[in-house]
């Protein structure tokens, strides 16, 4: 599974406490030779670590020592290494078992305990946040998911939509060149966006994410006129042609508008951080955004895309951690503290925008608008 996939009803029930053993298994990956070469070891080295924990921890009672130690080789098995993204999360507890794909790196780590470690998981979904696009014509309304440049036709919430009784019509011509608007004037057509509008409904309740409309100008108007959601409408691309496919001709005709639209909540993103230092409510700095979400108070996230940071917790403070070096006094490495931020930020209801790299060099490469 990858990012996706990540509805919340999902990281729900990932993140709810389980019959221990609970175990987490952390592997980076690499896209591309020659680092690929090292994830088969990677992953080899940190199941053994897994399993050894597993056969030598006493409190585990057989039957779910053996369970758990099966459900990890299952999850192994699904493993495809040749078509590996960033980094991979094995999950395993008795009875269950899940891989998931991520676009963003983690360290290597095994963790044994009563829930899942999802932060990296949380955090790969909002740097690469989902979207849908919906795909307009009078004879069907078809839906893709995206994340980044990466879209594929989806089937959730009953798509693709069509008419009961369609209008008979030159489709094909109709898309490619639009030349029929009558057909977006007739009541049917009017009631169809009406139903696909419905089904768009039910699936942002499951899976809300911004969307995109793609169709004949005709199309997108009248879709506009009718629907409940224009707050989730985030862009669109009146061309037609596009409405069947396929989505390596879609994806490429929607990134200018998708680009145009990331660039307009970066610029809105540094506008509210502004903002928020003129009435003394910014906070920059892994350490000070890590005390504010101790606190709860971090309205909204902005980052680099690329921030990552070990870092040294000593007695509640965070300072990078000194690269290969071992933690000194009593502190703490944090390997993967950035996504924990997002995570809590997340969980507190707060917003998280990532921004290119070096916007924010002078605030320590993260910021915060915080809510007091």
């Amino acid at each position: 599974m990858d990012v996706t996939d990540l509805t919340p009803a999902t990281l729900a029930a990932l993140a709810a406490p389980r019959p221990r053993p609970a175990v987490t298994v952390a592997v980076p990956t690499h896209r591309r030779e020659p680092e690929n070469e090292q994830d088969a070891l990677w992953l080899k080295n940190l199941l053994a670590e897994a399993r050894r924990r597993i056969e030598s921890d006493d409190t585990l009672g057989r039957a779910d020592r053996l369970d758990v130690l099966d459900q990890l080789d299952r999850a192994a098995a699904e493993v495809d290494l040749r078509h590996s993204l960033d980094g991979l999360l094995l999950f395993a507890a008795p009875g269950e078992h899940e891989v998931w794909s991520l676009p963003r790196t983690v360290p290597a780590r095994v963790v044994i305990s009563d829930t899942y470690l999802t932060r990296n998981l949380v955090a790969a979904r909002a740097v690469h946040a989902p979207y849908w696009v919906l795909t307009l014509a009078a004879h069907r309304a078809r839906l893709w998911s995206g994340a980044g440049p990466d879209l594929a036709e989806s089937q959730a919430g009953g798509f693709p939509q069509v008419p009961a009784n369609p209008e008979k019509f030159d489709p094909q011509r109709e898309e490619q060149i639009g030349d029929t608007p009558s057909v977006y004037s007739d009541e049917n057509t009017r009631v169809f966006f009406r139903e696909v509008d419905t089904a768009l409904t039910a699936l942002l309740k499951e899976d809300p994410r911004p969307c995109y409309l793609v169709g004949v100008p005709e199309a997108v108007s009248l879709f506009e006129s009718v629907t409940t959601h224009r707050d989730v409408i985030v862009g669109r691309l009146e061309k037609g042609g596009l409405g069947d496919g396929p989505a390596t001709a879609l994806g490429p005709a929607i990134a200018p508008v998708r680009a145009e639209q990331a660039a307009a909540a970066r610029e809105a993103a540094l506008e509210r951080l502004d903002a928020a230092a003129g009435r003394k409510t910014l906070a920059a700095g892994l350490d000070e955004i890590w005390q504010a979400v101790g606190e709860n108070r971090v309205g909204e996230l902005v980052l680099e895309e690329h921030y990552q940071v070990n870092a040294q917790l000593t007695e509640g403070h965070l300072a990078p951690a000194p690269e290969g070096e071992q933690p000194t006094g009593t502190g703490e490495v944090r390997e993967d503290v950035v996504d924990e931020i997002v995570e809590r930020t997340l969980e507190a209801g707060g917003t998280v925008t990532f921004v290119p790299d070096d916007t924010l060099a002078a605030r320590g490469a993260i910021a915060a608008v915080l809510r007091y």
